[in-house]
């Protein structure tokens, strides 16, 4: 689900947790709808029924203003209540974030690669025709499918406006949440689905490739024809167009391969590395970069989710469509290596580190301020190590004379400590 917010919806819960298991907020695309909806009045943790009510009667002129009409919000909203729960589950945070090789395991292990390949069979039809028209590979397509809601299983039963109108009135992020709820309340309008069947997530997310509300509204489409852009039924045909078409317009290149596997050669300059370093083909060639599985290297940067002692993978333009879908590398390898086990493509090949133990985000927030302290910029401390962060590792492990791959583990926590 970024913006900061970006695109993809909300970043602040971390990734972890595969869909069908408690899906991250993180894991769904979505953008703030047209609107200011600053200075409503909000509970802060403090809510009430009477409390949603007032704020309800608030909201109204200015969902109107967003485009909104009278008959729309007053028939969803109707039936619209305060939802506690909804509440506790937004405020609730992990302490600890699945190491990526565990996310991973959990994305391609189990059933998810043989029920995406029953599932390219099924649909080979429909699946053929997205791939011509968006050039996006039907396996990254099912992968998507798979890891947002295990191929339609887990789409979600909870009621979408009377979630977004508790988060946007008791939310930690409740001018977010109110534009998600006047996009939804347009989705209404529009006749693509009934108040009935506007079902998802507790966070709002929708269908079978989760789309947030306004992500729906501007990348959803009638692909079948029937005109609706139908993402909820049995039917996953717009569903999966939907998800094609937003790959395709967040840069996805026909033709171009989501990246590889690389191996680096003794002495390698680690400074090369990171989604900031971009090199083309012939350059990486030339400092002996070279593919696992004998390819030909592509134009792109060097990404080691794992350091210098795990594996590394060199991502193109097609990669970073991904993140544009969710804003965690470990969710777009998780799509990468999904897609390849359904198409049949061999797996990752090098050696995780897999005794490191996870870092606790009080870790990783004191790892921040410890850099802050050295005069190395992280852009804040939140608890999360982004490029920005990882960037400012690198610089501090320059200093220090030790590799400089941005790799955030308790040694480096023990060399700030130290």
């Amino acid at each position: 689900m970024t913006r900061r917010i970006s695109r993809i919806a909300l970043t602040a819960l971390l990734i972890g947790t595969l869909s069908g298991c408690g899906v991250s907020l993180s894991q769904t695309p979505g953008a703030v709808a047209g609107g200011n909806f600053a200075g409503l009045p909000t509970a802060n943790g403090q809510g009430s029924e009477a409390g949603f009510r007032n704020w309800v009667m608030a909201f109204r002129p200015r969902a109107l203003a967003a485009g909104v009409s009278p008959g729309t919000f007053d028939g969803a909203m109707a039936g619209a209540h305060y939802q506690p729960g909804i509440v506790a589950l937004d405020g609730r945070q992990s302490e600890f974030s699945k190491q990526i090789w565990e996310y991973l395991d959990g994305a391609v292990g189990g059933a998810r690669t043989s029920t995406g390949r029953e599932m390219a069979a099924r649909h080979a039809g429909t699946l053929s025709a997205i791939e011509a028209r968006y050039g996006v590979p039907r396996e990254v397509v099912l992968a998507v499918w798979g890891m947002e809601s295990n191929y339609g299983a887990n789409r979600g039963s909870t009621q979408i406006v009377p979630a977004l109108a508790t988060l946007a009135y008791d939310g930690r992020r409740g001018e977010f949440f109110a534009g998600e709820l006047v996009a939804a309340l347009r989705i209404l309008q529009a006749g693509d689905v009934d108040n009935g069947h506007l079902v998802g997530s507790w966070a709002g997310a929708m269908g079978h490739t989760q789309f947030m509300p306004s992500s729906f509204l501007g990348h959803a489409v009638d692909f079948n024809g029937d005109g609706r852009r139908d993402i909820w039924s049995n039917d996953p045909t717009d569903a999966l167009a939907s998800t094609a078409s937003y790959l395709r317009q967040m840069g996805w290149r026909p033709g171009q391969p989501w990246g590889t596997e690389v191996v680096l050669p003794p002495g390698f300059d680690y400074n090369q590395t990171g989604k900031s370093v971009s090199r083309s083909a012939s350059q990486w060639s030339a400092m002996g970069v070279r593919t696992m599985n004998g390819t030909a290297v592509p134009s792109g940067s060097i990404l080691l989710p794992a350091g210098a002692r795990g594996p590394a993978f060199l991502i193109t333009e097609n990669f970073r469509a991904i993140l544009k879908y969710n804003a965690s590398d470990s969710y777009a390898l998780g799509v990468a290596y999904l897609g390849d086990a359904i198409a049949g493509r061999p797996g990752i090949r090098g050696s995780w580190p897999r005794g490191d133990r996870p870092l606790s985000s009080g870790e990783k927030s004191e790892i921040q301020r410890q850099l802050m302290a050295r005069g190395f910029d992280t852009g804040g401390v939140d608890g999360k190590i982004g490029s920005k962060t990882s960037d400012a590792i690198k610089a501090y492990q320059r200093s220090r004379g030790v590799t400089p791959d941005g790799y955030a583990d308790t040694r480096l926590l023990a060399l700030l400590r130290g």
